[in-house]
């Protein structure tokens, strides 16, 4: 079934467009990558960026969202990824990226594409654990910017996932979060890949 993926508030692809219009931001973006790219570079599959903050004892708690992350693509492959951010005045341009995440969000969004169920993609950052998982949301018509994960939902861990989490095997939201739950009551906080 094809992913039903969420259009980003206008602008914050605004915002994203402008920095890729910009000499002067994609020159000092620490993304070799992208400095590199020969041919046009378009922002693709506009992906929102929840947060969880903490997990505690009993499950889940509340996340929020950071942010809206774009694929960075030329030609056929992501080279990178942008990010925006909400402001008190606005959505406005937070930074561009490369790395493993780029490439495993890719290769995840392709594999998702090959399931029997629809679902709207997203982005759940765990800080607590420095985990980054696409969200497969069940509720394709849902606001991606609001809403928590659902039992049914899947998380698929992406690469690199910590160790002993399989990378791009999904796993129900019911399933994989007492996992999740006991790594994080016994770890101290490590930070996010996406905060």
């Amino acid at each position: 079934m094809p992913l039903h993926v969420a259009p980003a508030p206008a602008p914050a692809l605004r915002s994203v467009l402008a920095a890729l219009g910009s000499p002067t931001a994609v020159r000092e973006a620490r993304t070799p990558s992208l400095r590199a790219a020969q041919g046009p570079v378009t922002p693709e599959l506009p992906l929102p960026v929840h947060v969880l903050d903490r997990i505690t004892p009993q499950g889940l708690s509340a996340t929020r969202l950071a942010g809206w992350r774009f694929l960075i693509r030329c030609g056929d492959r992501a080279v990178a990824a942008a990010e925006s951010m909400l402001t008190p005045d606005g959505w406005a341009f937070s930074h561009f990226f490369e790395g493993p995440y780029v490439t495993s969000t890719e290769l995840a969004l392709k594999q998702a594409e090959s399931l029997q169920h629809p679902y709207q993609p997203r982005l759940l950052s765990v800080p607590g654990l420095y985990m980054l998982t696409l969200w497969l949301h069940g509720d394709t018509a849902a606001d991606g910017a609001e809403g928590h994960p659902a039992a049914t939902d899947l998380l698929v861990p992406l690469a690199p996932a910590p160790p002993g989490i399989a990378a791009y095997r999904p796993h129900q939201v019911a399933d994989l979060l007492p996992v999740l739950t006991l790594r994080a009551t016994r770890l101290p906080l490590l930070g996010s890949p996406a905060a």
